[in-house]
Order: structure tokens, then sequence, then C-alpha cells
């Protein structure tokens, strides 16, 4: 019971500061966060570098993409430029499939190449967790660079207190792209039974356009999301919950779409469709110190198509990734001598792939399985009141299954350990370190494309050579072994309520990392010899430094974030996935209690440390204004209208390592009912 009753303790704090501030309007929660042990504690029970972003301040931002909505968490960027469709997150120099990426805690596992990875609309996220650095001891394959779950609105999150039925309504437009959204919820609970349903669309009727009004071709795009949940609360104990989301987007991009349409790359049709299915079942008897057990089954359906439009021969891509999970999850509180909190489980889970080019096997995105089986526990140990020792461990054995009999099957397990600590000198302050070994799986792709690449008949070095380059081939590497990293973390965080006044709250951390890669995977393209493969390259190094900082009062506000990134292979050359080093800073006012106002200011460097063949960054500076009006009387009482300034001063930048620039200046207006 003692982890519980740290959380509880913490809570309670920040509940008891939050009831002195009630008497002056204003209000602060608790932050929990759910991801980093698979449980919820408070975040100085942490011993992680962790960032949670809740539905408040996701709201604010009146994203129309995630590169909006979770863009500027220390540690994270998100890549792919200014077409949502294309985002991918980056942690640190990790990239893609080195990031676990979690939907309503199912693993979302579809990457291909210029393709994005997030199938989810802004307006139905409720919460945001990334945690950074090595996971792969409770989340296996993928977690080298951290974890990002999302989380989608339940009926419990929009319920008033005495509510049993109530409707969500938002309306809102942005100048740039001349963007059109809305949503529609409706939600009830009726003790034993709780439901929710919500529809979310956005149209950008008109091409994005960069900071020197540039057009950014074939950025339009209708786009829309179902969501629907139910859940069943049987007793107290117990509760199952069944949900459906349906994800539709359809565009004329380039097949690239991080890219502009050219040779090579050319403009498609394109409509996806993505399907999550969502069961679980949650049981905690009261009594029982042993038994807090989570169960949960997932799937995804993702289709997209592909036709390409004049000029160029007609040709239809059809791609369908399949993802079925499977896991079990137990937390128990123990009394050894010393108080031991373990969370331990398993978890199964299979990837589906297949391509088709014109009814064809497409050879660029094979036919092929993956099948992963993991077991895990984790324990932490209190050895005082003040000092925890964290340890645990995961064993995961996976599989990959080509249809095709002149390609391997590769079978290979992997061991991921963790041990660290947490010092809690005062119920405020926390330092906390670990060292963790993380892994990621070849994926299919890696392992098994073949087929053409992109066509040649370009000059290869002009003007000094123009001999004319041969059609690039993928070459298959069933040989390739998993990418294997180990990592250093020490850091430190601060949370505290009526530090400088009643009802105040300011929160702080700070972390440093090292971590090395073994056995990295790049793809390297060889115009001349017409090829291209992964392999691992010998090692990789990454180190960096990240701290955020926020402080909260009645009237006033004011935060910050930083990050600083580094990352070299074994010979001294860097690494291309650096990001650019980053400070953010916000503040603002409440000058009476229906209005809030606010700026955000964003800092990039210059990135100078590229690859030998790279292209440098250049730096940039953004300002962002912000506006919330929510009245508390007249006609409008119960509803919220934002407005915003997004890139102020209409600056023309890129997120290093995009290829496009990202958007210019851009008007925002929104306003949601509930009743």
């Amino acid at each position: 019971m003692r982890r519980r009753a740290l959380f509880l303790t913490t809570a309670l704090a920040t509940l008891g500061g939050a009831a002195g501030a009630q008497d002056l309007g204003f209000t602060l929660d608790a932050i929990t966060l759910g991801t980093a042990f698979r449980d919820d504690r408070a975040v100085l029970d942490t011993p992680v570098a962790a960032s949670v972003r809740g539905a408040e301040d996701l709201a604010n931002r009146q994203a129309g993409d995630f590169e909006d909505l979770i863009g500027d968490i220390p540690g994270l960027t998100i890549d792919g430029g200014p077409r949502g469709i294309s985002q991918e997150p980056n942690i640190r120099g990790f990239r893609d499939e080195q990031i676990v990426l979690r939907f309503d805690g199912g693993r979302l596992n579809f990457n291909q190449a210029h393709r994005g990875r997030f199938f989810v609309d802004p307006s139905l996220v409720q919460q945001v967790e990334v945690v950074r650095g090595g996971g792969s001891t409770l989340f296996g394959s993928g977690a080298l660079g951290g974890v990002i779950s999302v989380e989608t609105v339940d009926a419990a999150d929009l319920l008033q207190p005495g509510q049993t039925m109530g409707g969500r309504v938002t309306l809102g437009y942005s100048s740039n792209g001349a963007e059109p959204m809305g949503s529609s919820t409706v939600f009830a609970d009726y003790g034993t039974v709780d439901l929710l349903f919500s529809l979310a669309a956005r149209s950008v009727t008109a091409d994005l356009e960069s900071g020197d009004g540039t057009a950014i071709p074939f950025s339009q795009i209708d786009a829309s999301n179902g969501l629907f949940k139910i859940g069943l609360e049987p007793n107290a104990d117990s509760r199952f919950e069944l949900s459906y989301s349906l994800y539709l987007d359809d565009t004329l991009v380039p097949a690239q779409s991080n890219a502009n349409p050219g040779t090579g790359n050319p403009v498609v049709d394109r409509e996806a469709e993505v399907q999550d299915l969502r069961l679980s079942w949650d049981f905690a008897p009261s009594d029982v110190d042993w038994i807090d057990a989570s169960v949960l089954f997932y799937a995804t359906r993702l289709d997209i198509t592909e036709s390409r439009i004049p000029p160029g021969a007609p040709r239809l891509d059809q791609t369908r990734y399949d993802t079925y999970g499977f896991e079990v999850v137990n937390r128990s509180t123990l009394d050894v001598g010393v108080p031991v909190d373990l969370v331990y489980g398993f978890e199964a889970f299979r990837d589906t792939q297949e391509g088709l080019r014109d009814g064809a096997p497409r050879l660029a995105f094979p036919d092929a399985e993956a099948t992963t089986l993991g077991a895990f526990a984790e324990a932490t140990i209190g050895l005082t009141e003040a000092l925890d020792l964290i340890a645990g461990v995961r064993f995961d054995s996976y599989e990959r299954d080509p249809n095709d009999g002149a390609l391997a099957d590769v079978s290979e397990q992997f061991v991921s350990p963790r041990i660290g600590f947490s010092y809690r000198p005062d119920e405020n302050w926390q330092i906390f370190g670990n060292v963790a070994r993380a892994y990621r799986a070849p994926t299919l792709s890696e392992l098994y494309n073949s087929g053409l690449h992109f066509p040649g008949g370009f000059p290869i070095n002009p003007p000094f050579d123009f001999t004319l380059a041969p059609n690039n081939f993928f070459v298959p590497n069933p040989n390739l072994r998993p990418e294997d990293s180990t990592q250093f973390e020490i850091g430190t965080r601060f949370d505290g309520v009526g530090v400088f006044g009643a009802g105040d709250r300011l929160s702080f951390s700070a972390n440093a990392y090292y971590a090395t890669v073994e056995d990295y995977i790049d793809q390297t393209v060889n115009i001349a010899a017409g090829t291209t493969t992964s392999a691992n390259i010998a090692s990789a190094t990454l180190w960096g430094f990240e701290a955020e900082l926020d402080y909260d009062a009645e009237t006033w506000f004011a935060g910050g974030g930083l990050s600083i990134a580094r990352g070299e292979n074994d010979a001294g050359g860097w690494l291309g996935s650096i990001p650019q080093d980053r400070l953010t800073l916000e503040g603002g006012l409440r000058p009476i209690p229906d209005w809030e106002l606010g700026a955000r200011a964003t800092f990039a460097a210059d990135q100078t440390q590229v690859p030998a063949d790279g292209t440098p960054g250049e730096g940039y500076r953004l300002l962002d204004l912000f506006a919330t009006w929510a009245p508390e009387t007249g006609p409008l009482a119960g509803g919220t209208v934002r407005f915003g300034v997004d890139n102020l001063f209409d600056e023309q930048y890129t997120i290093y390592p995009n290829g496009l620039p990202q958007t210019g200046r851009s008007f925002e207006i929104s306003a949601t009912f509930t009743f």
C-alpha cells in the first residue's frame, strides 16, 4: 500500500492547496502518469523523464495535427513536415519504430516510409503522456527512444458532478488552409453502464502556405474520426470497456508525402481507413492488495489506397497492415520486511502486412508476418521511507515470417533489464536515476523489401558526372540483428503547492541522459549501384539534457521547456536524426475570471552538427498568441471560446530534419459548448 499511499498523499496535498485556491476561484488538479510503470502514479514517484499534457492544455492549442498538439514537449519533435498524414515522432534523435506509440493502451506498430503514424483527430485526444528514454523493460521492442501514450476522451472526462448524460459540440476555423473543423459528442453514465459517441471532421480546403507566402502543394485534405465507447461496471471492483474508432482521410498528395512532387514522386489520390478496436477488463478488489489486474485485447486494421493521377501511367497501390494484441498486467503491493510494489505481466502481438500494385504483390511492401511474445516484471522496493530501488526485467521472443520461400524466417530473443532509484528528501522533491537496456527488432520492410525503389535515368552527379543512374532496387537483408541500446539517466523534479502564494503550483524537472546503440539499423541508397538496403552499422551514441518548468497561480502563469540533444556514430560523424536545440517559453494572465490571455515563444538553434553529406538546419523564432473566454454567466455560460494566432510574425522555417517548411501565420477560433 506504500506506493498508493504516496500517490494519495500527493493528490490530497494538491487538492488541499486547491481548496485554499478555490476561495479565489482557482482549482489545481493532481499530476499523474500511467505509462511509465503501467500503473497510475504521482509524477514525483516516477523515476524517469516524462511529461503529461492534459485536456485543457490540448484544447487551448486548437491543433490541426500532432505537431501543433505535442511538438514542443521537451525532448520530442514531430518529423514529417506540415502535412499531418506524414508526421512521425522523434524523441532525442530516436525516430519512427524506435518509439512505441500507444492509442488507448494498444500498440500502433504501422510505419511505412512517408505515410505517418498518427491516425486520430486531435479534438478527440484527452491526454498525452510522453516517457523519454529506454522503456523496453515494460513495453518491449521499439522503446529505445521512449513511449508516447495517447488517450481519447471518456464519458467520465466530460460529465459534471451529479450529471448522468450530456453533450459537447465544438466548431472551429483556421485561416491557413481555410480549415473548418467540428466535433460533436454525446455521453452518459447510468451507474453500471456508461456510453460515449463522438464524431469529428476537418477539411483543409486550400493549400497551406509557408511563412514566405508560398503554397505547400497538395496539402488539402478531408479527414474524419468516429469514436464509440461503452463501459460496464457490475460492481465497485470490476470494469469492462469496449471501444471502436474509425479514422478516414482523403487527399491528393505526393506518394512521399513529406516531400514536394517531382520526378520519382508522383501525385496520388490517397484514401486511408484505420479501424481500432479495444476490449479491456480492470479488476481491483478493494480488500486485496495483491490483485490490481488489467486485461486488454486490441486490434488495428489499416488500409491505404493510392491511385496515381496523370501525368504518368495509371498505378494503384494498396497497403494493408493488421495488428492484433493481447496483454495481461497485474500490480501487487507486498510486505516482505520492506514494502514492495510489483508490476508484472505478459503480452503477445502479431503484425501482418500486405502490399499490392495493380492487383499483384508489391515487393516494396512484402507480404509478411511478425509475432512477438513478452513477459515482464518490475519491482519498486522501499529501502527507506525516502529511498526506493527499482529493478525490472523483460524477456521477448519474436519471429518474422515472409510469404516467400526464397527468404529466410527470423527467430530471436532479447532480454531488457532495468535498475534505478528514486530518492524523496521531502514531499516536494525527487532525485532519480536509472540504467536500462532497450531494443528494437527489425521491421518486416527492413528485412524483406525487394523490387523497384525508384526509376533511374537522371544524372548521378551533375555538373561533374552526367552518367545516368540505373533503376534503384530494394535488396532484402534477413540477417539484420535487433538494435541494442544501453541508456543511463539521472534527473530531479520538484512539485509543490502554496510555494509563493496560496493555491499556486510550481513544477520543475531536469534530466541528463547518455545512450549507446549497438547494431544501429540504417538504410543505404547507392545511386551508382542501383541498390537500397538496410544494414546494421557498428554503433551510435546519443546524449543530452532536458528541463521543464511550469508555474500556475490565480492571476498569471509561466513556463518553459529546454531540449539539447547530440548524437554521433562510432566513426565520429554526427547522426542525421538529431533535432535542433530548442527553448520554449510560455506566459499569460487571467485579468478577470472569464478570461485567460497568453503567449508562447519558441527559439530553435541552427543545426550544424549534421552528417558529412547532410544539409544543416536553420534556426528559427516563433511567437504564438492565445486567449480563452469561458463566461460563467449569460447566454453563453458553460461554453468556451478560444482565439489564437500561430506564427504571429509569419516566420519561414523548417523543423530539422524535415525537408518541407512549416506553415506560416494562421488565425484560429473555436467555440465549445457543453450541456
